[in-house]
C-alpha cells in the first residue's frame, strides 16, 4: 500500500511539473519565478519635503528594516515613508549616508516582524547580453517587473546599461539576473531630448559597490 501511494505521489508530481511547463515557456517560468521570489523584499519609498514628494524604490537589505536605496531619492531633511510588499507603512530614518560612496544610502525602520532580506550576487563577471529583469516602482506604480539585457558595461564610469525599463521611481531597486540576485541597483536614464519616459538606455551601480558601502557599515544582520 506505501509502495502504491508513493508511486501516486511521484506521478502527481511529474504531471503537476508538466501542467506548470505547458503554462509558461522557460522564459516566462523565469520570469514569474525571479518576481515572486524578489519583490517580497522590495519597498516603496516616499520623500516629503514640504509641498514637494519625491518617490523611489528600496531593498531589504536587514530583516530588522535596513533598506538600501538610492540617495538622490530622498532630500536632507525629508519625511520618509516606505511601504512594504504587504502593504505596510512605516516612518524611516536616515541611517548611513556615506560620503563618496556614490548614489547609495541606508534607511531603518522598524517592522513589526522580520522582513525577508533580498540575496546579492556579483557583478564582477557580467557579460554584455545577459538577461536581467528590473523592478521598481515607475510613476508610483508598486511592484512592477521589466525584462531586457546587459546592454553595455560602462567601465570608466562604473556602471552597467541596461534597456530593461526603467523610469522615474526605479529608482534604488534593484536589477537581477536570472536566478533573483542583485547585480546593479537602478539609478538613472538616459533622455537627451528631456523626455522623462525611458528610450531603453538606463543605468544601473554595480551591486559590488552595495557590497562596499555595507562592509563599510558593518551592522546590518
Amino acid at each position: 500500500m506505501k509502495k502504491l501511494l508513493v508511486i501516486f505521489f511521484l506521478f502527481f508530481t511529474f504531471c503537476a511539473g508538466n501542467v506548470y511547463s505547458a503554462n509558461y515557456s522557460q522564459d516566462e517560468a523565469i520570469n514569474v519565478m525571479v518576481y515572486e521570489k524578489i519583490n517580497p523584499s522590495i519597498v516603496f519609498i516616499e520623500a516629503i519635503k514640504g509641498d514637494e514628494i519625491s518617490t523611489g524604490t528600496g531593498i531589504v537589505v536587514g530583516k530588522h528594516g535596513e533598506i538600501l536605496t538610492s540617495s538622490h531619492v530622498i532630500e536632507d531633511d525629508a519625511n520618509i515613508e516606505v511601504t512594504t510588499a504587504k502593504g505596510e507603512v512605516y516612518k524611516a530614518s536616515v541611517l548611513y549616508k556615506p560620503e563618496n560612496k556614490g548614489d547609495l544610502m541606508l534607511i531603518k525602520i522598524e517592522p513589526k516582524t522580520s522582513l525577508p532580506v533580498i540575496k546579492l550576487g556579483d557583478s564582477s563577471e557580467l557579460k554584455v547580453g545577459q538577461k536581467v529583469l528590473a523592478i521598481g516602482n515607475p510613476f508610483g506604480f508598486s511592484g512592477t517587473l521589466t525584462t531586457g539585457i546587459i546592454s553595455r558595461i560602462d567601465y570608466e564610469r562604473n556602471k552597467i546599461q541596461t534597456d530593461a525599463a526603467i523610469n522615474p521611481g526605479n529608482s534604488g531597486g534593484p536589477i537581477v539576473n536570472a536566478n533573483g540576485e542583485v547585480i546593479g541597483i537602478s539609478q538613472s536614464i538616459f533622455n537627451p531630448d528631456n523626455n522623462h519616459s525611458n528610450i531603453g538606455i538606463g543605468f544601473a551601480i554595480p551591486v559590488n559597490d552595495v557590497k562596499k558601502l555595507l562592509t563599510s557599515y558593518g551592522k546590518i544582520k
